[in-house]
C-alpha cells in the first residue's frame, strides 16, 4: 500500500475532565494519530526494517523478508494493522545458530564501546518515543498515557544501568550462548526491550520473540534503532509451538527468558530444567487485596482506579479483594464510587482536532476472542452463583460513532465467584474484580493464598503488629502495607513465589547476575526446584 507520511501531531495528554465529557456521536479521531500514519512514519524512519505491507524479521545482523505475515487487526477499532511474519522451524535454528557467532564477538567487546552503544540507542528510542507510543496505542490498545509510559520506563530503567554497570558486572563474565527472550504482549517496551538492552550491555547477544497477540510494529523499530548502533539483536516472529524447539532447547542458547502463563511457562520450565539451562519464567499469579480491620477508606477509594490501569491487562494487577465480612459494607462504600468513575473508550478520540488525547484508566483488552471470553466467565459465574455488584455500561464510555467494539469489557465486580469458575482462582487479565467475604484471619490468608504463589499482593490493617505477622505468610514476593506493589524499576528486586516465578529472581544488580557467570558453585537468588533463596 503506498502511504503518505505526514507530520507528528501534538499528542500530548490532559486530565482535564471537560476532555471526557462530550457525548461519543461528536468525537473524532485526532488528526495524524492513524493507524496509517504511524506506519508510514516507520517506513521512512526505518525503510530498512519495514516493507509497504510487512514487516521483517532481524537475524544474521540483517533484515530478512522471510516467515508468512497472518493478517492482524488493532484491538482498538478492528482496523487492519500488520501482522507477524511467522517463521517455520528451521530458518528460527538458523537464526539463532547465527546469534551464537554474534555472541562470541559481542561477549568480548570492552564494556565502554557496550555502553556507548546502548546509550546511544537510548537516544534514538527517546527520539522517536511518541512513535513508538502510538505503535502501542494501535497494537495493544494503551491509552496515550501508559503507552508514553511503557516507553519512557524502558528507556530511564536502561539509563540506570548503563551508569551503574560496572560494579554489577565485577567479577563477573557473559554467558557461554545468547539469552532468549520470550514476553507477553502487555509491556513490549519496559519489559522485553528493557531487558533485551540490559542482557546486551552484559555482554550477551539476544534473541527476541515478539509476542504472537500483538506489538510487532513497535518492537521492529526499536529492534531497528538498536541494530543501527551495532547492538547483537534477534528479532524473530512465529508460533510458540514452531519456535520453541529454537527458542528454548537449542544448545546454543544460554539463557532463556520467559513472560506470560502458567500452562506455557510450565512447559518452558520443564524444558531448561531438564537441558539444566539458565533460566528466568515469570509467570502469572492471582495477585490479592486483604481487607481486615482497615479504618481508612478515603485513601482506598483513592486508589481504586490506579489498579484498573490498562484494564487489569498486568502481572501486578489485582482482580481479587478478601475483605473481612463485618467490613463490607465500608469496603463496598469506598469501592463502588470509584470504580463508577472509571474512564474508558477509543485512545485516540477527542471533541474537537485540536484537543489533547483523553486522559483514560483503559481502553480495549487484546483482542476480540480475550473480550468474549472474559464476558463469558463472567456470565458463567453469575450463573452458577456469583452476585454481580457492578457492571460497567458502553453509555459510559467514549466511542468513535459506527467503531467496532468488540474488544472493550466494561468493568465488572463479582461477589464470590463459584469454585468451579476460573475467576474463583486465576487471573482474569482483565478489568474483572472478584471479592471474597472471609471471618477469621486464617480464611483471610487461605483467600489470599488461592493461586499457590503471586508476584503482589497488599494486606490493609491499620495495626502495624497485624501486617508485620500477617504479611509473612502471604505468598507473594511483595507485599504491600496498605498500598499497591509494582514490578518496580532500577534497583528494585523482583520475583516471584510457588508456581508465579521459576529460575533467577531479578531487578537492580539482580538482573545482571542472571545473565552473567559468577565465581563457579554460585547460587543465584530465585525460586528453582532444588532450592529457594531470597535476596
Amino acid at each position: 500500500m503506498a502511504l503518505e507520511s505526514s507530520p507528528p501531531p501534538a499528542l500530548s495528554a490532559s486530565a482535564a475532565p471537560s476532555a471526557l465529557s462530550a457525548p461519543s456521536a461528536s468525537l473524532v479521531q485526532k488528526p495524524g494519530t492513524g493507524w496509517r500514519d504511524a506506519w508510514a512514519r516507520c517506513l521512512a524512519l526505518a525503510p530498512e526494517a519495514f516493507r509497504d505491507d510487512r514487516v521483517l524479521n532481524l537475524w544474521a545482523a540483517a533484515w530478512q523478508p522471510d516467515g508468512r505475515p497472518l493478517p492482524a487487526t488493532s484491538p482498538v477499532d478492528g482496523s487492519p494493522i500488520a501482522g507477524a511474519p511467522r517463521l517455520d522451524r528451521d530458518t528460527a535454528r538458523r537464526a539463532v545458530r547465527a546469534c551464537l557467532d554474534q555472541h562470541r564477538a559481542w561477549r568480548y567487546v570492552p564494556l565502554a564501546e557496550r555502553r556507548a552503544r546502548v546509550a546511544a540507542t537510548l537516544d534514538a528510542l527517546t527520539e522517536h518515543r511518541e512513535l513508538l507510543a502510538l505503535l502501542l496505542v494501535w497494537e495493544i490498545g494503551k491509552p496515550w498515557r501508559l503507552a508514553q509510559a511503557d516507553v519512557d520506563r524502558a528507556i530511564d530503567g536502561v539509563r540506570w544501568y548503563v551508569d551503574g554497570i560496572e560494579p554489577m558486572l565485577a567479577g563477573r563474565s557473559p554467558l557461554d550462548g545468547p539469552v532468549s527472550n520470550i514476553a507477553s504482549w502487555n509491556y513490549p517496551m519496559s519489559v522485553l526491550v528493557h531487558a533485551v538492552l540490559v542482557q546486551a550491555l552484559a555482554g550477551n547477544a539476544v534473541v527476541a520473540k515478539t509476542p504472537t497477540d500483538g506489538g510487532v510494529a513497535c518492537l521492529t523499530l526499536a529492534c531497528a534503532l538498536a541494530a543501527r548502533e551495532g547492538l547483537p539483536v534477534t528479532l524473530l516472529s512465529g508460533s510458540g509451538g514452531e519456535l520453541s524447539e529454537a527458542l528454548v532447547r537449542a544448545p546454543e542458547i544460554g539463557c532463556v527468558s520467559f513472560v506470560g502463563g502458567r500452562d506455557t511457562g510450565a512447559a518452558v520450565a520443564t524444558a531448561v530444567t531438564d537441558l539444566g539451562k539458565r533460566h528466568v519464567l515469570e509467570q502469572e499469579g492471582l495477585n490479592t487485596w486483604g481487607i481486615w480491620n482497615f479504618t481508612d477508606w478515603a485513601a482506598f477509594t483513592a486508589v481504586v482506579p490506579k489498579l484498573f490501569d490498562y484494564g487489569k491487562q498486568r502481572c501486578t494487577a489485582y482482580p481479587r479483594f478478601v475483605v473481612q465480612r463485618e467490613l463490607f459494607d465500608e469496603f463496598l462504600t469506598a469501592y463502588l464510587p470509584a470504580v463508577r468513575r472509571l474512564r474508558i473508550g477509543h485512545p485516540l478520540a477527542v471533541a474537537d482536532p485540536a484537543d489533547p488525547l483523553p486522559e483514560l484508566d483503559f481502553g480495549p483488552v487484546i483482542n476480540a476472542a480475550k473480550a468474549k471470553d472474559l464476558t463469558d466467565q463472567v456470565a458463567e459465574a453469575i450463573d452458577r452463583g456469583a452476585v454481580p455488584l457492578h457492571r460497567g455500561s458502553p453509555a459510559d464510555a467514549r466511542f468513535l460513532p459506527g467503531q467496532d467494539t468488540a474488544s472493550y469489557v466494561h468493568p465488572v465486580t463479582l461477589l464470590n465467584p463459584p469454585p468451579s469458575s476460573p475467576l474463583h482462582h486465576a487471573e482474569p487479565f482483565g478489568p474483572v474484580d472478584t471479592i471474597v467475604l472471609v471471618d477469621t484471619e486464617a480464611e483471610l490468608l487461605a483467600a489470599m493464598n488461592a493461586s499457590n504463589g503471586a508476584l503482589v499482593a497488599t494486606l490493609s490493617t491499620d495495626d502495624e503488629a497485624t501486617f508485620a505477622r500477617l504479611a509473612p505468610q502471604i505468598r507473594a514476593f511483595k507485599v504491600g502495607h496498605g498500598k499497591p506493589r509494582s514490578r518496580g524499576d532500577r534497583d528494585e528486586l523482583f520475583g516471584g513465589f510457588g508456581a508465579s516465578w521459576r529460575g533467577a529472581f531479578v531487578g537492580g544488580e539482580l538482573l545482571v547476575r542472571a545473565v552473567t557467570q559468577g565465581p563457579a558453585g554460585e547460587r543465584l537468588p530465585g525460586n528453582f526446584p532444588e532450592y529457594q533463596l531470597k535476596p
